[in-house]
């Protein structure tokens, strides 16, 4: 037998739980101390003013209370903690069952379930279609963004499964079986017929490996089985790169016919309850999104029925394209204010160098920048909602302006976030870098929304074909940015200067169109603000984003750059988490 090791052990000492001595107490090391709390246990919605403000303003003011309702649900500790075991837990794929027969189906942690059911009960996926008045989707942009702030992965099954609708009207007997299927308010997370199930969810598969966004270069082959046309049944043949949530009951899917790129919906299910042949390849490994499974799938003869009409797919799943690209704009701008509020709460929260960070003058000149980024981007897309629901409405002006705004706004305010997101981290210090905190997370995500749904050259040029195909279009978006013509030369000034850089040098125009569509942005969203926006917000918007006109403002090349007289109290204090 070997001999007893001494309690004195070095090794046996570090592992130990050994009792608190005056001795012991005498060489500690720290007390924690100087931390900041957890943002949580508060209401995402009222502690939002810009977002309140818009909510208001726009025609959702008889839905506060349903958002506020979510915001209160949102921001509270456990579901924020689902919201990151969602995301530290991922899907798994589930090729085969224990018998060796194949299922294909996806397993997800209860934490993804919980905040799923989440957002169906509380209409995220459907209130426009349900309730069908002015201000739908402006309540549903404010409910969008609660749900985005506790985890942005549930946002693309519950956004597909919204934007479908539009795209499956153009076939109305397919519309009539599956509408009331994707818009009820019970969700249902397990792989069965769709007849059987409560509630269901849509998802899409476009892309394929040698075209990505140029779907016309798509090999994916449909061959009809009755006939052909519109609403008959095919059979279809090809493998998708990305497929989007493939755990969803129904998709809508590009193949090539006869005529050309054609639209389809490819249930899990065929109508005699046998799985169809859509086989799950892989799962991506993601930079961010860990949540949300996004996968390769191949169909090898799967059954699926044609929507719309043949050889004019793009035309058809364009619909439900434009309301997902509004979603990407509002999942941004959920971001970004996410990210303001961390940022501000934890330097109210932590001292250095003999006071409190968010009292240090280079600080608050930062989180100003930043409470102008989330600002202008909250007030931009909660108008374009609006304009969704006025569109709907009949209002041509308003389908317009939806046109040629939402490629733009997609465009620029996606493409502000990532820089956001880690300016916003750098705040926390060292902690930001740290997946126990959540702007590791926030980071991670914050480049998806400019990829999904057209990254940004698709945006840039699908900008210009509007302005082109549709100069009504170009009327109705410059129309909009007028309505501030006259209260701020600084924007007169710049929209003269974009208007003429579309204008001046049609040949150069789609080499320079990054440039175009961005200023095109920051001329609407100083619009939005001057018009609407806090004196001081507006007035330090345009001086760095706008300048005397020129676009050259009084600003640098990163955020915390704003000019030494700007109001950086009265910016911060709006941006504050405080109700």
């Amino acid at each position: 037998m070997g001999s007893c090791p001494r309690l004195s052990d070095p090794v046996l000492c570090d592992h130990m739980d050994m009792p608190e001595t005056a001795e012991a107490s005498q060489h500690a090391t720290h007390t924690v101390f100087n931390q900041a709390t957890t943002l949580e246990d508060v209401n995402l919605y009222e502690i939002d003013r810009p977002l309140q403000e818009a909510v208001k303003r726009e025609g959702a003011g008889w839905a506060e209370d349903r958002i506020r309702t979510l915001g209160e649900i949102c921001g509270q500790s456990d579901t924020l903690l689902a919201g990151r075991e969602a995301n530290l837990f991922p899907p798994r794929l589930k090729p085969f069952d224990r018998f060796g027969n194949r299922i294909d189906e996806v397993e997800f942690h209860p934490a993804w379930h919980q905040l799923m059911s989440l957002g169906i009960e509380h209409d995220l996926h459907a209130l426009p279609w349900r309730e069908p008045r002015l201000g739908a989707n402006v309540a549903r942009a404010a409910l969008f963004s609660q749900l985005a702030q506790v985890e942005a992965g549930v946002g693309c099954p519950i956004s597909m499964t919204f934007s479908v609708i539009p795209s499956l009207r153009n076939q109305p007997e397919i519309a009539a079986e599956w509408e009331p299927r994707f818009t009820s308010l019970r969700y249902d997370g397990k792989l069965r017929p769709a007849d059987q199930k409560p509630g269901c969810l849509a998802g899409m598969a476009m892309t394929e490996k040698q075209g990505g966004s140029d779907v016309r270069a798509n090999t994916t082959r449909a061959v009809p089985l009755n006939g052909g046309g519109p609403g008959a049944e095919y059979d279809i043949t090809g493998h998708k790169w990305f497929c989007s949530a493939p755990m969803c009951d129904a998709f809508l899917v590009l193949a090539q016919t006869e005529a050309g790129v054609s639209c389809f919906l490819l249930p899990r299910f065929t109508p005699d309850g046998e799985r169809n042949r859509f086989h799950i390849q892989r799962l991506k490994d993601k930079l961010g999104n860990k949540s949300n499974a996004s996968s390769e799938v191949e169909f090898r003869g799967a059954w699926a029925r044609m929507v719309g009409e043949d050889g004019r797919g793009i035309r058809t799943i364009i619909e439900m394209v434009s309301h997902t690209r509004l979603d990407c704009a509002i999942g941004s701008s959920a971001g970004m204010r996410n990210a303001v509020a961390m940022a501000v709460h934890h330097t109210q929260g932590r001292s250095a160098f003999g006071r409190k960070l968010i009292d240090q003058p280079l600080m608050r000149n930062v989180l100003a920048d930043l409470s102008l980024e989330s600002e202008a981007a909250t007030a931009s897309v909660m108008r374009l909602a609006r304009a969704y629901d006025e569109a709907a409405a009949g209002d041509e002006g308003a389908a317009l302006l939806q046109r040629l705004a939402t490629p733009v706004l997609k465009y620029w305010i996606c493409k502000r976030a990532p820089w956001h997101a880690v300016e916003a981290l750098e705040c926390f210090g060292g902690n930001g870098y740290v997946e126990d905190f959540p702007m590791a997370r926030m980071f991670r995500e914050s480049p998806l929304m400019s990829i999904w749904e057209g990254s940004g050259n698709v945006q840039c040029l699908d900008a210009l074909r509007a302005m082109v195909k549709s100069p009504a279009s170009y009327e109705a978006f410059f129309a909009e940015v007028g309505e501030a013509a006259g209260a701020d030369p600084r924007l007169d000034a710049f929209v003269a200067k974009v208007q003429k850089s579309i204008t001046e040098d049609p040949e150069t125009l789609e080499v320079r169109a990054r440039r175009v569509v961005e200023d095109m942005g920051l001329a609407f969203q100083a619009s939005m603000l001057v018009r609407h926006g806090d004196p001081a917000v507006a007035d330090a918007f345009c001086a760095s984003r706008l300048g005397d006109g020129t676009g050259q403002g009084d600003y640098g090349h990163a955020f915390g750059t704003l000019p030494a007289g700007t109001d950086f109290q009265t910016i911060i204090d709006r941006a504050a988490p405080t109700a």
